[in-house]
């Protein structure tokens, strides 16, 4: 009995997780409706985020369901940010167009790969929804090589630009893998193959991607990881983004609409 309560709260903890950043994410996305650099653009990350922000509602719906956890929206709305277990690369602000794109490219590749392995889940209903994610994720990192591509190739100012905006992200980047205590648990109960594996899937998926574009990914061996939000412990930039988005569910947490 006791295994497996800490069983349950391993595989909480990795949905929360992965919600949490497609949630935080999916609003920063959605940021660029209406102001994206060119029509097309602005709504494929329109798309992008309404993408994210399902999936955060499917994993939602599984705690839920699962593991009788509050409804999505309660989840989404309703926590401090304290019980957030985003990623601090999520809850950055939408920056340029540089940023945004080059944070597209990396959290949709590291999301791809995090649904591939997941798609062999013991968790049977997880890896069922992994299954269905996976294949709407190829379209965003598609997406995300085209564009890092075009624009590294562009001027010699879009190439800057591209370049500024890897050497910004890439430390908080690595946030994204950062190890959660259950970490052994996870992988040796087959819920999911630990955050060490995702990373190394992530690298050599995005080096030949950069390479190609003629960037330069910065020393590996120097970056520090920007840890801390799986934790709870977020930028300053998360508690703004929470009470934007729950403005109107604060209202009235008991509405229906």
């Amino acid at each position: 009995m006791i295994e497996q309560v800490k069983i349950n709260e391993a595989m909480k903890n990795l949905l929360y997780r992965i919600a949490d950043d497609e949630l935080i994410i999916g609003h920063r996305n959605s940021e660029w409706t209406g102001l994206g650099p060119i029509l097309e653009e602005d709504i494929a990350f329109s798309s992008i985020a309404q993408d994210q922000i399902g999936h955060a509602v499917a994993l939602y719906s599984l705690l839920h369901e699962q593991f009788a956890e509050p409804n999505p929206d309660a989840i989404a709305f309703g926590r401090s940010e304290s019980q957030f277990h985003s990623s601090q690369f999520a809850e950055l602000p939408s920056g340029d167009y540089a940023f945004s794109l080059v944070r597209h490219f990396l959290f949709d590749h590291a999301e791809s790969l995090r649904y591939s392995m997941l798609t062999e889940s013991s968790f049977a209903p997880l890896a069922a929804l992994a299954k269905k994610i996976k294949g709407e994720l190829k379209y965003h990192v598609l997406h995300a090589d085209l564009w890092v591509e075009k624009l590294s190739k562009g001027t010699e100012e879009s190439h800057a630009r591209m370049q500024s905006a890897l050497n910004e992200a890439l430390t908080y980047a690595y946030g994204m893998f950062e190890p959660s205590q259950y970490e052994e648990l996870l992988i040796e109960q087959g819920i999911f193959g630990g955050e060490r594996t995702l990373q190394q899937k992530w690298m050599e998926a995005i080096l030949p991607i950069i390479e190609r574009a003629n960037l330069t990914l910065p020393m590996i061996s120097g970056i520090d990881p920007i840890f801390g939000g799986r934790s709870g412990y977020h930028s300053d930039y998360l508690q703004p983004l929470l009470d934007e988005m729950s403005e109107v569910y604060r209202m009235d947490p008991s509405a229906t609409w």
